[in-house]
């Protein structure tokens, strides 16, 4: 009987265990989708890469998941590389227990690397490189047992290598290069015997390179580079038989480089530049590295010759011994080796006789070279013509800073890929061969400081990829030619110091690519300054000083709104100092000296707000100098030396600096500080009135008497007309603001525009009822101040009621917490254009730090308690001035956030006037009609309205 009981259970027991283990796939499935959910719900953005992620699919189907296929519905791989992803990595990516691969990387990730990453037990291949990641590496990263690769390079990940790290004896790569680690290289690394490959390049590691690290037998490329690491380069390191590639450049590495290194057989690269390392090259250094193609050891401190027996190292494609303190002949083999690259610069290698240029000829059989760079060396002698039969594939060709002499050989123009022919500061003479114009891809061509002569070929305007020219200081006469203009993507030129002369081609000043320097300076060119050069709006430098132009300068150099420094000192120009120029905000040195201008200093000058150095001497400047100068806080250098110039000496400002203020020559000056020993001004005469002569008395008084009789006659008639005609008062409100003519500095519409850089978007400040409030910087009373421009819209109705109305209620008040008005501006014809300039407010207005969530949600702006008070009373000492203080009293009528404008030191004062009435007049005017109509911004309007 009992066999046939356990036989009907059976069924039961095996539904039992189908059921507990559906429910375990269940729970396991909900662990692995709710891990990915909680992923894409920390990623403040990301694009249709995860569009597939909706629980409405299978998750093992979605964008970038791969489940296992032995425990399927879990997760074994993760890729959404380069996906847009931003946001951080979810702590709960730990709780995919079967993944194997994460591979994040080339996103936008910020934050920690999240420590739950240990729990990934299976874990092999980690990939969060190129994102945002901060903090360290988690300690706890040593329980994945199982990782083979571990890439985190190109982070901003700090602290030291994790201790960790050394239980993941599985390791075959790890970089960790372009982060901020720091700390030492611990030695244990060395225990990692699986590693190939070791990247921990562009770190800030300190301390020496691990002795250890020549234990890591399996090792073919190790980048320890841009750190600052110091000591020696291990001997160990030559023990490292499958090592490929090896790059320890750019640290304070010092002593020599060991022998062992130089026969690693297996070595294709060796980049050991930019560090401090010395003595000589072995003798056999080519003879060892039968694999070598990038030898590059420049930048340190090697002494003697180049080894001969480098001509063995026949795979090398790079070879760069640049910078150091080499001596002798270049051996004639180097050029049979055929590299692409020879570069030699920065040594002391010569050319004694001409057999020492053998390696050169020797790379005219080689049909692969693209660069062979010599510059700073003291190669002399002439440059051969075999030079001529150079592979066609050329790219860089650079001879500066020698000796070498004789002419440029015509077949200088044979190489149709060539971008940059360097040839300056050396002994050339003749002529630049019209060869160089076959040059058609070249970039960058220098030819300055030699002794070349005759004209500038007009083959070069052929050279239409050109960017970077200079023919400096030689001899070159004649003209320059206008086909220069065709130079489109010219970004410096320099034609100084040569003998050229004409006038200056108005080509040259339409090639707007020149956004560097143009420098013409110390040449004969004559006749004007085209009014052209205003095309050159991404200049720089402008120098053209020290040549024959003369008549008076252009107004449109002011158009170089990216000029730096402009020089037209020593010419003939004449005429006055345009005021245009005081456009040029970004101007730091102006040079007008020695030249023949006449006329006042521009009080204009004073706007220029970044001008550092101004030069006006030898001139024939006249008048008093500008008060304007001396609140220049930038201007530390001024010469006036040597003009016509009279009057006071300002006190302040460069004027207070004794070796930046040069004044001799001007005979006239006065006053100034004490120790520029000047004399005193002169004070005004005072006339004396005891002496006037009877006669004159006389006449003054019977004259006087005469007139008060005629105005007293005159009034009795006007006051007898007026009360028998009773012509009635017609009332109309002002167009004009004539009543303030007197009281305010005038000011025109083209003061205002170039105030404000013509009313741009930029300045904008705020906008209004009646139209927008600008930002500008202008000269007034004396000074320049910043200044807020109300412009109202003439379009808008009631506009220029509000202008005269404004005006009006501003020009009888004065109180420290009411918006200060400086002047106001309207057209002749009283309808196109009408503004009021005010004091400017820095701290914008009241409702911008009430409501900052509105206007700038991620703005901190926040006011104190105290801060709330004192603006409070401010609002209520200016009410109070309206209401009780100020005659006529007024009422604001239009009391609001936006209307309260913060100043210096956060003092409130209250704007807008365009709506408040007079309650008392004793003129019996109004500035608007008191209707029954609520007046004022729905919301602030005070009971009393």
């Amino acid at each position: 009987m009992l066999p046939v009981i356990k036989f009907a259970l059976l069924p039961s027991v095996l539904i039992l265990a189908s059921a507990s283990s559906f429910w375990a796939l269940a729970s396991s499935n909900k662990t692995d989708l709710d891990a990915l959910i909680a992923l894409k719900a920390g990623l403040s953005r990301h694009s249709y890469a995860l569009d597939s992620w909706n629980t409405t699919a299978d998750f093992c189907q979605w964008h970038g998941v791969i489940c296992s296929l032995n425990h399927k519905q879990r997760v074994s791989a993760l890729n959404l590389s380069s996906a847009g992803l931003r946001g951080y990595v979810a702590p709960s990516l730990g709780n995919l227990t079967y993944l194997r691969s994460l591979d994040l990387s080339y996103n936008l990730f910020h934050g920690e690397v999240p420590w739950t990453i240990s729990q990934l037990s299976q874990m092999s291949y980690l990939d969060l490189s190129n994102n945002l990641l901060q903090g360290e590496i988690p300690w706890t990263i040593g329980q994945l047992r199982q990782l083979s690769h571990l890439y985190l390079s190109n982070n901003s990940i700090e602290g030291g290598i994790m201790y960790g790290l050394r239980n993941c004896t599985r390791l075959v790569s790890i970089k960790l290069g372009l982060n901020k680690l720091h700390q030492e290289i611990p030695d244990w690394l060395g225990g990692l015997s699986r590693i190939e490959v070791m990247s921990l390049g562009k770190n800030k590691f300190t301390g020496i390179i691990p002795p250890s690290l020549g234990n890591l037998s399996s090792l073919r490329i190790l980048n320890i580079n841009d750190n600052q690491l110091s000591g020696p380069i291990p001997e160990s390191l030559g023990r490292i038989s499958k090592l490929e590639k090896l790059g320890l450049q750019v640290n304070h590495l010092s002593g020599t480089i060991p022998r062992t290194v130089f026969n690693m057989s297996s070595l294709a690269h060796i980049g050991l530049q930019m560090n401090e390392l010395s003595g000589t090259l072995p003798s056999g250094l080519g003879n060892g590295l039968p694999k070598i193609d990038h030898l590059i050891l420049a930048l340190n401190h090697f002494t003697g010759r180049v080894p001969s027996s480098l001509a063995n190292a026949t795979t090398i494609q790079s070879l760069d011994l640049s910078v150091n303190k080499l001596t002798g002949s270049v051996p004639p083999e180097i050029g049979a080796l055929c590299p692409n690259f020879l570069i030699l610069k920065g040594n002391q290698l010569k050319s004694s006789t001409a057999q020492d240029w053998g390696f050169i000829t020797s790379l005219t059989n080689c049909t692969s070279v693209k660069g062979v760079i010599l510059r700073h060396n003291r190669f002399s002698g002439v440059l051969p013509n075999s030079i001529a039969n150079l592979s066609r594939q050329l790219e860089f060709f650079d001879i500066s800073f020698n000796e070498i002499y004789g002419k440029i050989p015509v077949g200088i123009g044979n190489f149709p890929y060539l971008i940059k022919l360097g040839l300056s500061r050396n002994r050339f003479t003749g002529a630049i061969p019209d060869s160089i114009g076959n040059l058609k891809m070249l970039q960058w061509l220098t030819l300055d400081n030699n002794r070349i002569s005759g004209t500038m070929p007009s083959s070069l305007g052929n050279l239409t990829q050109l960017e970077h020219l200079s023919v400096a200081n030689s001899v070159l006469q004649g003209y320059l030619p206008a086909n220069l203009g065709n130079l489109q993507r010219i970004v410096d030129a320099n034609f100084s110091n040569n003998a050229l002369s004409g006038p200056l081609p108005t080509e040259i000043f339409s090639l707007s690519s020149l956004s560097y320097i143009l420098d013409l300076s110390r040449n004969h060119f004559s006749s004007y300054l085209p009014s052209q050069v205003g095309g050159l709006t991404k200049l720089t430098y402008l120098y053209i000083h020290e040549n024959n132009l003369s008549g008076m300068l252009p107004d449109t150099p002011s158009n170089c709104e990216s000029l730096m420094e402009l020089r037209l000192d020593g010419n003939y120009f004449n005429g006055i100092i345009p005021l245009s120029i005081s456009r040029m905000r970004g101007l730091v040195l102006l040079n007008l000296t020695k030249n023949a201008l006449t006329g006042a200093i521009p009080r204009e000058i004073g706007l220029m707000n970044g001008l550092k150095e101004l030069y006006l001497a030898h001139n024939n400047l006249s008048a008093q100098i500008p008060e304007t100068l001396e609140s220049m806080t930038s201007l530390y250098q001024l010469d006036i030396s040597f003009n016509l110039l009279d009057g006071q000496v300002p006190a302040r400002g460069v004027f207070a600096n004794l070796t930046g203020f040069l004044f001799d020559g001007n005979d006239k000056l006065c006053g100034g500080i004490s120790e520029l020993h000047l004399p005193s001004c002169p004070t005004k005469p005072v006339v004396h009135r005891q002496r006037i002569t009877h006669v004159v008395q006389n006449a003054v008084i019977s004259s006087a008497s005469i007139i008060l009789l005629l105005c007293l006659i005159l009034a009795l008639v006007v006051f007898s007309l007026k009360g028998k005609l009773r012509i009635p008062s017609v009332r109309t409100a002002p167009l004009a603001p004539s009543f303030m003519n007197d009281m305010y500095p005038r000011v025109s519409y083209s003061d205002l525009a170039q105030a404000t850089d013509g009313f741009t978007a930029n300045n904008t400040v705020g906008t209004g009822r009646y139209g927008c409030v600008y930002k500008g910087r202008m000269l007034l009373k004396e000074s320049v101040i910043t200044v807020a421009v109300k412009v109202f819209d003439p379009e808008q109705s009631g506009s220029s009621r509000s202008f005269v109305a404004e005006c009006k209620v501003l020009s009888k008040i004065r109180h420290r917490n009411l918006i200060g008005i400086r002047t106001c501006c309207s057209d002749l014809n009283q309808n196109d254009f009408k503004a009021i300039v005010f004091d400017f407010m820095p701290h914008g207005d009241l409702d911008k730090w009430l409501h900052h969530d509105t206007y700038a949600p991620n703005s901190v702006k926040v006011l104190t308690l105290m801060q709330r008070l004192s603006i409070a009373v401010d609002i209520a000492a200016a009410l109070d001035y309206l209401h009780n203080n100020c005659q006529p009293a007024m009422v604001h009528c239009d009391l609001k956030p936006s209307n309260i404008l913060l100043g210096e030191g956060m003092v409130a004062h209250v704007g807008d006037f365009g709506l408040t009435k007079i309650v008392t007049d004793p003129e019996g005017e109004q500035l608007i009609n008191s209707k029954s109509s609520v007046v004022g911004t729905i919301g602030y309007v005070a009971p009393g309205n």
